[in-house]
């Protein structure tokens, strides 16, 4: 099963370091059965890039709470035996932000990614995916001029990166 692995530039550089993502349980993303229900597509590209905007946006959620990570977005894609994953069919069904959300209970090691995705490494997008994460929590309250703030950094394309090019990613 390919898996989405939302991280920071922090989180990213510590498992280069470790050579894992991190110890399980690991919180990731996937195409589960409600996230095929809710997006009402066969097309499994289309299917994981909705997994992966899922990643990305619980990416953000990372960046809101490490005020000190860089402003990027990143997601590490991995394939995974599909018993390492464990899926969280009631909360899919009760809470919109656990769509696609999966539980990893399996170490991933970082030289088993099959790529990352990373936001581009420029002024614009920093600045948009810097100015998302501060808007979160009042998106989060409902606040419609922050959820626009928010979505502004879902405009912008993640990158594809091999997992050669990681050092070249880190801080």
């Amino acid at each position: 099963m390919r898996v989405y692995v939302p991280l920071t530039l922090t989180g990213l550089a510590k498992a280069h370091a470790d050579g894992s993502v991190a110890p399980p349980p690991l919180r990731a993303y996937a195409v589960t059965p409600a996230l095929r229900e809710w997006y009402l597509s066969d097309d499994i590209e289309e299917l994981e890039y909705a997994a992966l905007v899922r990643a990305s946006l619980a990416s953000l959620r990372m960046l809101a709470e490490e005020p000190d990570a860089p402003r990027r977005r990143v997601v590490v894609a991995a394939d995974v035996p599909d018993g390492a994953v464990v899926l969280n069919v009631q909360a899919e069904h009760e809470e919109a932000a656990a769509l696609g959300a999966v539980r990893l209970n399996e170490p991933l090691q970082l030289a088993k990614a099959a790529s990352v995705h990373a936001d581009a490494d420029d002024a614009e997008v920093l600045e948009d995916v810097a100015a998302a994460a501060l808007a979160l929590p009042s998106a989060d309250a409902g606040d419609e001029d922050a959820r626009f703030t928010v979505d502004g950094a879902e405009d912008h394309e993640l990158l594809w990166f091999a997992t050669q090019e990681i050092p070249g990613l880190l801080p």
